[in-house]
């Protein structure tokens, strides 16, 4: 029978949080749960409420974002242990994308409004996330140019398209 380790230890071993001090691992956990999903299942959807971010264990997720007249474009596609969700940090707080999985996918879900209170609270807590999802919204924002470039490449109206 396996056995389960305490959130604070997987926690702390995802590459996402290294080197973070254990009493704010301590404290990320309070605000986390394990959670699964099936191949196919909307994770979010653009404009919803960015409630949490996710830290990939498994499975794969699209990125999306729907363009009209072709429909959804992937901009990027995350594996582990790549993390979910940054829009959680900016009010007000709704999700900038679409993530669908790609593959059944488990994750640790950690619950912004949660995470908000406690980076109120402690402040170099809140430092140290910031520092690690900059390169995250920076990834995404790179990814987004990229995949725009090569949505007005493809129109008909040579980038000109309405």
């Amino acid at each position: 029978m396996p056995r389960h380790r305490p959130i604070e230890t997987a926690l702390a071993e995802h590459p996402f949080l290294a080197g973070l001090e254990a009493r704010h691992v301590e404290l990320l956990a309070g605000c986390a749960r394990n959670i699964r999903f099936a191949a196919s299942e909307r994770i979010f959807e653009s404009g919803g409420a960015a409630d949490d971010f996710y830290l990939l264990r498994s499975g794969r997720v699209a990125l999306e974002v729907h363009v009209p007249g072709r429909g959804p474009v992937t901009l990027q596609t995350l594996d582990p242990p790549d993390v979910l969700g940054w829009s959680w940090l900016v009010p007000p707080y709704r999700w900038q994308y679409d993530a669908r999985t790609v593959e059944a996918t488990a994750a640790f879900a950690l619950d912004g409004k949660c995470l908000r209170g406690k980076c109120e609270d402690d402040h170099e807590l809140g430092y140290q996330l910031y520092r690690r999802f900059l390169p995250v919204v920076q990834s995404r924002l790179q990814s987004t140019r990229m995949q725009m470039l090569d949505v007005f490449a493809a129109s008909p109206a040579g980038g000109d398209a309405p």
